[in-house]
This record gives C-alpha cells, sequence and structure tokens, in this order.
C-alpha cells in the first residue's frame, strides 16, 4: 500500500493543510470572499482563517491546528474544490496526526541582496491584480497615489463619501489593508489635521477611475440576474391600491401589540398572497424548462428580498400559509437580522415558491421586478404616499400604494396576470377579505 507523502518536521513541527470542507449537501466548490489571517501570522485551534461562499451561503472555515501559517490556498474572489488545501499550517506538534498527507512546502528562494524579500501573496485588488499580505499600516499603502486601488466594501465606500473622507489617505486594518468601519471611526475620532484630509467642496474635474472586482455575494447575485434575464420573458403588471383601510388596521394591531413584534406591511401582503393563492396555484409554482414541466406547490414558501451590506439575500418564509399575523412578523424579523449579520444558513436561503421584493420608504412609484428562477411570478411593493382621490363628489386624502407583479409569460398569460393583480388589489384594500374563512 502506498504511503502518503510527507514533509520533513521543522524545529516548530510538521506542516499540515486545512482543506475546504463539505460546506453542504452537493456543493463541490466554494469562492473565498475573505480572509481573515495572513502568511506569517500564528493562530490557535480553532481561530477563524477564513470566509467562503456558496450559494449565497456564507461559510466561515476555522483552523485544524495551532501554528504559523506558512501559505495561503488563493486570493479573493478564487473558486477552490471541496479538498482542496485552504491554507498550509506550520505546527507546534511534534508529529503529524495519523493518516494526514503531507503537502509539499512552497518553493523558497533566497532573496537577492539588492532587493527586498518577496511578500506572500493573500488578496487581490479591485482589478484582480495580486496585492500583498498586510504586516502593518504601514504596509496598507496609505496614501495611496490618484487612481490607485482601495480595498472597502460599498458601505465604506458610502461613509467616506458621505463625509468627504478621501480613502486613499485612509490606512487600512483589514485583510490585505481592507478599509473598515472601525478605520473611519478612528479617523472621526482623531483630532483635526491629524493626517487624513477631507476631500473638497469645490467644484472640479474629477480625474479618478475605481475598478471593483466582482465577487463573492455581488457575482451571485449577478450570476442569478443574468440567468433568470436570459431565460424568462417577462410581462410586468402595475396596479394602484388604496391601502388606507390595511394601515388603520395595521396601527390599531400595533398600539395593543404588548411585547409582540411589530406589525409591518409585508406580514399582510404575506397572508394576501396565501389567500390569493387558492384561486390562483399557478402563481406558486416552478418551470423546469429544460423538461418542459411546471410544478404548482401546496405550500407557500415565500422568499423576501432582503437588502445587506453584502448585496441583496432572499431568505424563506416557510408555509406562510399556516403562519398567524403574528407569527409570520416574527419570522421575518428573525429572517432579516440573520440575513443582514450573514448567519443565514443554507436552508433560510433556498426553497422559496414566489418572492415579495420591497424598496420600502425609498421606493419607486413603480418598478419592474425580475423573476426569481425557477419561480414563475415576484410582487413588488412599491412606495406608499397620502394622495388625493376622487370619491365621486370630492377629493379625498388617501393612503395609495403601486404594487408591480412581473411574471413568466411562458406559463402566466396576461389575462391571468392582470386578474391575479386584481386579486391582491382587492384583498389589500379590504383586509377582511385576507382573514374571512374561504368556506364561509
Amino acid at each position: 500500500m502506498e504511503q502518503p507523502e510527507r514533509l520533513p518536521s521543522t524545529e516548530a513541527g510538521p506542516i499540515l493543510p486545512v482543506r475546504l470542507p463539505d460546506v453542504g449537501e452537493g456543493v463541490t466548490e466554494a469562492e473565498l470572499v475573505e480572509w481573515h489571517v495572513k502568511v506569517g501570522d500564528d493562530v490557535q485551534e480553532d481561530q477563524l482563517l477564513a470566509a467562503v461562499m456558496t450559494d449565497k451561503a456564507t461559510v466561515e472555515i476555522p483552523s485544524l491546528y495551532a501554528g504559523k501559517v506558512v501559505q495561503l490556498g488563493g486570493d479573493i474572489g478564487a473558486v477552490l474544490a471541496v479538498g482542496a488545501n485552504l491554507v498550509l499550517i506550520e505546527t507546534k506538534t511534534a508529529a503529524a496526526p495519523q493518516g494526514i498527507e503531507m503537502p509539499k512546502p512552497p518553493p523558497s528562494k533566497a532573496p537577492s541582496p539588492a532587493a527586498p524579500p518577496p511578500v506572500p501573496l493573500s488578496a487581490a485588488d479591485d482589478a484582480g491584480r495580486p496585492l500583498p499580505a498586510r504586516a502593518s499600516i504601514a504596509q496598507s499603502g496609505a496614501p495611496r497615489s490618484e487612481g490607485s486601488p482601495v480595498l472597502a466594501s460599498p458601505s465604506v465606500r458610502a461613509r467616506a463619501r458621505e463625509n468627504g473622507i478621501d480613502l486613499r489617505q485612509v490606512a487600512g486594518s483589514g485583510p490585505a489593508g481592507r478599509i473598515t468601519h472601525d478605520d473611519l471611526d478612528g479617523i472621526f475620532a482623531a483630532p483635526a489635521g491629524a493626517g487624513v484630509t477631507r476631500t473638497s467642496s469645490s467644484r472640479g474635474p474629477r480625474t479618478a477611475s475605481t475598478q471593483i472586482k466582482v465577487v463573492g455575494m455581488r457575482r451571485k447575485i449577478a450570476e442569478r440576474m443574468a440567468l433568470a434575464n436570459s431565460r424568462i420573458p417577462h410581462i410586468t403588471v402595475i396596479e394602484e391600491v388604496d391601502v388606507t383601510a390595511l394601515e388603520e388596521l395595521r396601527e390599531r394591531l400595533n398600539a395593543g401589540r404588548g411585547d409582540k413584534p411589530k406589525l409591518t406591511l409585508l406580514p399582510f401582503v404575506t397572508a394576501a398572497l396565501s389567500r390569493a393563492f387558492v384561486d390562483h396555484p399557478e402563481m406558486n409554482a416552478h418551470f423546469d424548462d429544460e423538461a418542459g414541466v411546471v410544478t404548482r406547490h401546496g405550500p407557500v414558501h415565500l422568499g423576501i428580498a432582503t437588502m445587506t451590506d453584502a448585496g441583496l439575500v432572499v431568505p424563506v418564509l416557510r408555509h406562510a400559509e399556516a403562519l398567524r399575523l403574528w407569527e409570520s412578523a416574527a419570522e421575518i424579523a428573525r429572517l432579516s437580522s440573520v440575513a443582514r449579520a450573514g448567519k443565514a444558513n443554507r436552508d433560510e436561503l433556498s426553497g422559496s415558491t414566489f418572492t415579495i421584493t420591497s424598496l420600502g420608504p425609498l421606493g419607486a412609484i413603480a418598478t419592474t421586478p425580475i423573476i426569481n428562477h425557477p419561480e414563475v411570478a415576484i410582487l413588488g411593493i412599491n412606495k406608499m404616499a397620502v394622495r388625493p382621490m376622487w370619491d365621486g363628489s370630492q377629493f379625498q386624502p388617501r393612503k395609495m400604494m403601486n404594487i408591480s407583479a412581473s411574471f413568466d409569460h411562458r406559463v402566466i398569460d396576461g389575462w391571468d396576470a392582470a386578474v391575479f393583480v386584481q386579486k391582491m388589489k382587492s384583498l389589500l384594500e379590504t383586509p377582511t377579505l385576507i382573514f374571512l374563512d374561504q368556506n364561509a
């Protein structure tokens, strides 16, 4: 029997791999979205090494050993196969655990006396070029020259822009010099003139351009949107809804809710959809266009599109048809919380049969939502506003809101789409109908 290859032990101990584990059923690869360590770092057993993403679920990988990181398995944005080496660790044990196959060490070259020693690579910049691993604040590249790439999340960039902070002058404390919210907090707490200047408000031509590599959540979103838009011919129906009575009911219920969760509009919309699907089961369905099969689902598993710092995710409210109003509100709040914290698991982010999307108070008058493949329809909730409406004799102030529903025109005819939207309009304008026993 062939023996596994082993490396000679160093004074500290053997070099052992931490491999990418099986992070979910049917998953064969995952994308590197964040490094928590760099080459040369000392790590402890169970210390977090990296975060990987698959199917919009982010999983953090801990270390199996204590020791020093000697090699990273790839740059941010790299896709690794399950079982591939994530990191190599020079352990502090005297010998390797039994049965561990020892990887070959990375080739080392003696640096030239006239040149600085090579710096291990651990991340990539916004254009995909490799960046040196960050060992100190000075290595993060601040101040940076005009047009130099800056590693920062969209929320950090937005906050800096709103406060006039030039990120090229900010030293990043994150992996590979990535600028974090903590770095901005330090700038705001520092006295004026401490080294980082705010951009001038005077007008002038802008010359800098920033390239942002599409990785992680944003890449997953791009792939899903491209799939839906390329394979589904959309038809969108927009209707105006008078939600005055619904808002009055919601306010009365919230006034006496006690320790129950606050009711937003969404629990009423989910209840209305569950009721509408009784008459329109064709909307709560999946279309397998390769097999030519439409599956109408009995259970109502509603995807609730939720905006997070990492992008749009869709946690799933399961069996909405069986939930009472307060139960629905509590579960929607829980799902939104774990999604925004990046803690949602694979089951909470998959299996929806119909999706609801809303921009909340920032919403527009109307939208044209894209269907979440392989579903056949999606409902968009638009901005609510008080408008003067004619009641036949005079204008009255009414709370009005538009709903936008998109349908897969291959399996949903325009007439059926319009009838379904009218059903939703009727339920939302007369909320008593939502909770009326369908057999009454």
